[in-house]
């Protein structure tokens, strides 16, 4: 399919925006998808699309199925990231799966080159734990590329581990190419360039390390979009569940005292109306064995 114009990615990038910050307000997805059609241009097919899913998140109550179901308009990339925040057990929150695919949307809505968007689709896979074998296929989907790079994204699939991720990138790239004819001016590479130069230097920088400072580094040096990173827990939410949790007890064992103690509540409860004396459980009860004879 073609890839979509830019006024697309404009009102992808306003949706994906809105969504997370409604969802964080405690809205329901299915009333935010309802409601924000309203508000996107009508110029585009984005309300159309955004109309069909809410119509199967009734049925299913999941967004994923039906951004398959509409591969026209949603990448396989966009419907994976947000099935991986819907699968169960997950601990990819939906805010940051939205948060990702909105600067997917803005880099390519100012422009986007194909190094830049392979290495930030690549990166979020990475840093959130997507799952490189699906993810890589979902990738490789993408309008944008073209069969060459189809094929280097698929090729990846049995190279990740064995071979360092910045060789894959300096082997493809234009200063790898300049350095072999250096020595051999008649050098001709199997393959085409997919990467420049500056992004081949940078990578043969970094061999041999992790590949997180090479992504900081292309960021730093060429601009390539940042990919957000997951949030760390610091637990301040959870002492503040706590702590309400504790005040709610005392709130209620105060309430108890209150209305045993009170003036209007009923009398207090005497322990000593129950309790047995000791010298009535010595020995035969009085009267127990004249009640027997007379049995």
């Amino acid at each position: 399919m073609p890839a979509l114009d830019r006024e697309e990615f404009i009102e992808q990038a306003y949706f994906f925006h809105a969504f997370r910050e409604r969802l964080a307000d405690g809205v329901p997805s299915q009333e935010i998808l309802v409601r924000i059609g309203e508000e996107l241009l009508s110029t585009t097919k984005l309300p159309m699309a955004i109309g069909y899913i809410a119509t199967e998140c009734k049925l299913t109550g999941l967004m994923a199925p039906a951004m398959r179901l509409i591969s026209h308009y949603f990448t396989a990339f966009q419907a994976h990231v947000v099935a991986q925040a819907e699968a169960d057990l997950s601990r990819f929150p939906m805010e940051q799966a939205l948060l990702v695919l909105q600067r997917e949307v803005e880099y390519k809505a100012k422009g986007a080159t194909l190094p830049g968007l392979f290495i930030y689709q690549f990166e979020s896979l990475a840093r959130n734990r997507l799952g490189y074998t699906k993810g890589l296929v979902a990738m490789a989907e993408d309008p944008m590329y073209d069969e060459e790079w189809r094929d280097y994204v698929l090729s990846l699939m049995t190279r990740l581990g064995d071979v360092d991720f910045a060789d894959l990138i300096f082997v493809r790239s234009d200063f790898f190419i300049d350095e072999r004819r250096k020595r051999h001016p008649d050098f001709v590479p199997k393959r085409p360039p997919l990467f420049g130069e500056k992004e081949g230097k940078i990578a043969r920088a970094n061999r041999g390390r992790d590949p997180l400072y090479l992504f900081s580094a292309l960021q730093r040096q060429l601009g390539y979009p940042e990919v957000p990173r997951p949030r760390r827990p610091d637990g301040v939410e959870d002492r503040v569940a706590l702590l309400e949790q504790r005040v709610a007890q005392l709130e209620s064992r105060l309430k108890f005292v209150e209305s045993e103690g009170g003036a209007a509540g009923p009398p207090p409860f005497d322990v000593k109306q129950v309790l047995v004396d000791p010298e009535d459980t010595a020995g035969v009860p009085a009267g127990w064995t004249a009640r027997r004879l007379d049995s």
